[in-house]
């Protein structure tokens, strides 16, 4: 018989992963087909040109035995061993079981008799179904599962870890892939922009669990798979799924970096609103500006304490400078009294504010304090409407900076203020207004408890009683005749050891006289009584009620008699008809007296009934009196009623 054609061809699983019809050695050459007879022909190499396989590669299933005998075939003439699988050796029986040709013999056992070359096969092989090599092509996909490839699997799960899913993609699985990117996507978009507070720690959790399942599923599926990928990108593939783990670690990074920056921004936000708040402080009392004050500084100590590395932390202390300079602005604009509470409240900040961030700036508040307290105080002395008033802030310094080089310029400051006011008494306008700012400094210096301005205070007291007389005369001068009636009354009786109570008595009197009669405020009266003789003038009470004689002339006093009780009022000129009113000529017991002695001259009287059952408090009478010497005179009192 002739030779058969070989038609047997390798299994789908004894093909090396992507090699196809041009992968396959060339048909009907020598040594391309089987033949039984040792002179057939010689058998060629199987392989095709190809290098080794990667690390992650499987050996095709048959690839040894088989084609490396039949690579072994001779030349042509040549003669040799049959080749490898198509029977045994001449002479060696079938073992039990096994086939005989080239995987298609038959179970032992008697048969009719073989071909030539068919190692004692009794019949012919049944045909192969279908020629080697013309199957249809691989269809899209992985290849059948073949032998296991740990290798293979960890280069599908390090792909499937780039957050990119291109483990599935090599398996093409693009199911798997749509969920990896839709998962990425989904990611991205809830994480950008990066901001303050960064992706919720649930959310990277659940990625990070999802990328590890997508992992540990492409690692499954790669194990056994048969990957169509050409020699150099299996080279490759290794290193790129290496190099790809990149992706999600850089984007970590620069998320990170983005979130660092966010908050540095957000940090930085909230020192330029701390600036704002200072500065929209300004001009404001400092009552106001203080609650806005005090949330600029406890956003200045929270970035320099907590977030000092920070940007924003560390522009704290050029911002802590600026505040010092904003908040003591009045001090350098020279409004003393305006500059104390600032400069205490920065003054006091080393109690309340991080030492460490606050340096050595309160100290360097003791000088500008210290200086307005001194002139905030001084410039207050003697005005009443001062606020503070000068007590506060001199009491303030002295227990505050006693030791102070301004501290030791108060008591000659207060004793210059006493003597430009006293001097003032004699020589200005208005004493009445230098005694009252005479008065208020004196208080002043009473309320400071220091020592040191005692002796200040003993002449501050003098000067104003210098400035009660000065300001009694003043105002009997412009003929305010009931306002120096009462200062001098009370000078009088505040001072009744002073030298000048008795002028002040007889200015007293003589203004009360002239705010009924002008005319007798010409001029004040004496401050000393005139010599030579004097005239008895008696005087004599026929009214009812208490009554007052007071006159002023070359002398100026008063007398009191004490009410007749058997006296009446006289009628007036309507009930009298023009009669000749005869007072005071019953019997002379009768009528409570007095006598003054008066020296010669001219006397404005004034008389004064205190309130009766017949005669209401206030009711006056002034009349005018000529003495002249060597006479004695007589002067009844007595009350007429208004008929």
């Amino acid at each position: 018989m002739g030779e058969e054609p070989n038609d047997a061809r390798p299994e789908p699983s004894d093909r090396v992963p992507g090699d196809g019809p041009l992968n396959r050695p060339p048909q009907g050459t020598p040594g391309a087909q089987n033949g039984a007879n040792g002179d057939s022909g010689s058998g060629t190499g199987g392989g095709g040109g190809f290098g080794g396989p990667a690390p992650w590669e499987a050996p095709a299933p048959g690839a040894t035995g088989a084609q490396g005998a039949q690579g072994a075939s001779s030349a042509p003439g040549g003669s040799g061993p049959p080749a490898p699988g198509f029977g045994p050796p001449p002479g060696a029986a079938p073992g039990p079981g096994q086939g005989q040709g080239y995987g298609y013999g038959s179970a032992p056992g008697p048969g009719p008799a073989t071909a030539p070359g068919w190692a004692g096969a009794g019949t012919l092989p049944p045909p192969p179904a279908a020629p080697p090599g013309y199957g249809p092509p691989p269809g899209p996909g992985p290849g059948p599962r073949g032998d296991a490839n740990p290798a293979q699997a960890a280069l599908i799960g390090l792909l499937n870890l780039s957050c990119l899913g291109l483990g599935y993609v090599v398996l093409r699985n693009w199911i798997g892939a749509a969920l990896c990117w839709a998962a990425t996507v989904a990611l991205l978009v809830l994480a950008l922009p990066a901001d303050v507070d960064g992706v919720p720690a649930g959310l990277l959790i659940g990625y990070g669990v999802f990328l590890l399942l997508a992992a540990a599923d492409g690692a499954r599926r790669g194990l056994r798979a048969t990957l169509s990928l050409g020699a150099a990108f299996r080279r490759l593939a290794l290193p790129l799924a290496v190099v790809l783990l990149a992706v999600p670690a850089g984007g970590s990074l620069a998320y990170g970096a983005a979130r660092d920056e966010a908050k540095e921004q957000a940090l930085l936000d909230r020192l330029s609103a701390a600036d704002a708040q200072v500065k929209s402080a300004d001009g404001l009392a400092f009552d106001k500006a203080e609650p806005i004050l005090a949330k600029a500084l406890a956003e200045y100590e929270d970035l320099g304490t907590n977030k000092a590395d920070s940007r924003a932390g560390k522009l704290v202390p050029a911002r802590l400078d600026a505040y010092y300079e904003s908040v003591s602005a009045p001090y350098k604009n020279k409004t003393y009294c305006e500059a104390i509470a600032p400069l205490k409240h920065l003054w006091g900040l080393d109690g309340t504010f991080d030492k460490d961030l606050l340096g050595a700036r309160p100290a360097k508040t003791d000088e500008p304090l210290a200086h307005s307290l001194y002139e905030c105080g001084t410039s207050a002395l003697g005005v009443y409407t001062a606020t503070p008033a000068a007590e506060e802030s001199l009491n303030e310094l002295y227990d505050t900076f006693p030791k102070s080089s301004h501290t030791t310029r108060v008591e000659p400051a207060v004793r210059a203020a006493i003597k430009t006011r006293t001097d003032a008494l004699d020589s200005g306008t208005t004493p009445c207004d230098t005694t009252n700012e005479l008065r208020t400094l004196r208080r002043s210096l009473q309320a400071v408890s220091d020592a040191a301005l005692d002796g200040a205070t003993r002449e501050a007291k003098d000067a104003v009683q210098r400035g009660d007389f000065a300001c009694g005369t003043d105002q009997f001068k412009d003929k305010d005749f009931d306002n120096a009636a009462k200062t001098m009354t009370g000078y009088a009786k505040e001072y009744p050891d002073s030298p000048q109570a008795a002028h002040a008595r007889s200015i007293a009197i003589a203004a009360e006289i002239a705010d009924e009669e002008p005319a007798a405020g010409k001029s004040l009266p004496p401050a000393t009584v005139p010599g030579g003789s004097r005239m008895i003038m008696v005087v004599s009470n026929d009214g009812p009620g208490e009554v007052e004689l007071l006159y002023t002339g070359p002398m100026t006093g008063k007398v009191t008699l004490k009410a007749c009780t058997t006296c009446t009022k006289y009628p007036g000129p309507i009930l009298s008809q023009g009669k000749k009113i005869k007072a005071c000529t019953g019997p002379s017991s009768k009528y409570p007296k007095a006598t003054v002695l008066l020296p010669a001259g001219d006397y404005h009287l004034l008389q004064k009934r205190v309130s009766t059952g017949t005669s209401t408090a206030g009711d006056t009478k002034t009349s005018k009196a000529k003495i002249e010497p060597g006479y004695s005179y007589t002067n009844c009192l007595y009350v007429t009623s208004g008929f």
